[in-house]
């Protein structure tokens, strides 16, 4: 029974390709129709004992990815910053980020020094994520408007770290009204995000020769950055644009718990790899060891969005060691990573079923935004969770991605109404689709 439901959701996908796909995913394999079978073919399984949930295609999940895609450009994003942002206050056409904050509230560090809750205190991490998906869906499909697309995200990183001529600051966003101000305090997580996307955009043929060698330069100068500032002296703060102390705390590179600890190694890592440099490759080593023993340590309780940024940081350094036994205990972290992202998965979608995925934020200059004890802010990280637990799980490629988190990805993408979906969480849940398109392609981890 289950069997002749699948292939007649095989039979529908071959007959809605032509409707529902790009000319480049017709070229490429007709979207992989057995692929995309296996990646949600027991969703039928799953369904069936629960009937409350729709029945997640094959054709379903492709659809609304691309409508997810569409929604991205279209309304999270702006051409004049090249920047993604975090949320949405409005559906309607060109109100959508009416409430991103002003040069002169920049200035004055109105709500606060980080713009938290303004829509653009995660630029940045958007980016990285941005990148991850763009390449992934590159090696899948072919697409050649995806050269252009990467390229405007990686200008959106490069304003963030030119724009305040602070020599390799990161700043979280660059407001559009004069592309020039900022916030001064940023984070670790930002630059983890935007290294490790620059990294994996540099490696892909999206990258040419001219890109590359700014890509170059900016991971020299983050690099250059941290050898300045993480001292003793500093508390190993990476410091504010204007060369004060992050008070929070959020800018320690070394010195730091578990989930962070391969952070700057992976920093240096990234700027040796692609500018061959010397000194940043005795940095990286310098650090590694420490770091990954420190990994083991970390506790069950961090935030998905740490575990993501933790394995993004060990992929990296893990795909550069040569070490077998360093390698191991590198593969070791993130199957343990993996493992406890697949609960989170299973948690953030029963916590979906009660939640108004459609809810848009409110303008933080008079609402909540997306302050922690706020309605909004539920909804907004759920979405948000679901890509950030798969992508963490399928970061691990050699660890398996087993069917139950296949479906429950599955069920993610195609719960949501693009048109009515105001959570930058959409960017992981796409970069989660095609990392999983990406692995089937080269076969699956097995345990």
């Amino acid at each position: 029974m289950i069997g002749d439901r699948v292939r007649g959701v095989q039979k529908r996908m071959m007959r809605e390709l032509g409707r529902n796909a790009s000319p480049a995913m017709l070229v490429h394999g007709t979207m992989r129709v057995h692929v995309m079978t296996a990646l949600l073919g027991t969703c039928l399984r799953a369904s069936a004992g629960t009937p409350s949930l729709e029945i997640p295609t094959a054709v379903n999940v492709a659809a609304c990815v691309e409508q997810a895609w569409k929604t991205t450009w279209e309304r999270f994003y702006l051409p004049k910053t090249h920047l993604f942002y975090d949320y949405l206050t409005s559906y309607e056409p060109g109100k959508e980020l009416a409430h991103l904050p002003t040069a002169e509230e920049a200035a004055r560090q109105d709500p606060n020094e980080c713009g938290y809750g303004t829509g653009m205190e995660d630029c940045m991490i958007s980016a990285g994520a941005m990148l991850s998906l763009i390449v992934d869906r590159y090696a899948v499909t072919k697409e050649e408007m995806l050269r252009e697309r990467a390229l405007g995200v990686f200008r959106g990183i490069r304003l963030c770290a030119t724009a305040h001529a602070v020599p390799g600051f990161l700043a979280r966003g660059v407001c559009a009204d004069d592309l020039k101000s900022i916030y001064p305090n940023s984070s670790r997580d930002q630059y983890t995000h935007a290294v490790h996307g620059l990294w994996l955009y540099h490696r892909s043929p999206l990258c040419g020769p001219e890109t590359q060698r700014k890509v170059g330069e900016i991971l020299a100068a983050i690099a250059d950055r941290m050898t300045r500032n993480v001292t003793p002296d500093n508390n190993y703060d990476s410091l504010r644009s204007d060369g004060t102390r992050d008070t929070r705390g959020i800018s320690r590179m070394w010195n730091v718990e578990g989930h962070e600890a391969a952070r700057l190694p992976m920093i240096y890592a990234a700027a040796w790899d692609v500018t061959g440099r010397q000194e940043y490759h005795d940095l990286y080593r310098k650090y590694l060891e420490p770091a990954i023993e420190q990994s083991f340590t970390v506790g069950s309780n961090q935030p998905t969005y740490a575990w993501l940024q933790m394995q993004a940081s060990l992929e990296l350094l893990g795909s550069l060691e040569q070490d077998a036994a360093l390698k191991a205990k590198m593969h070791e972290v993130m199957a343990m990573v993996a493992k406890q992202c697949a609960g989170r998965a299973r948690n953030a979608g029963i916590a979906a079923e009660r939640l108004d995925l459609t809810k848009l934020c409110t303008d933080w200059r008079t609402g909540e935004a997306l302050a922690w004890e706020g309605s909004y802010r539920k909804v907004w990280y759920n979405i948000r969770e679901r890509g950030e637990a798969a992508l963490t799980q399928l970061i691990a490629e050699h660890v398996s991605f087993p069917q139950e988190q296949k479906d429950l990805l599955a069920r993610a993408i195609t719960q949501l109404d693009y048109s009515r979906v105001s959570s930058n969480g959409i960017f992981y849940l796409q970069a989660a689709y095609w990392k999983a398109r990406r692995r089937m392609q080269v076969g699956e981890a097995r345990d």
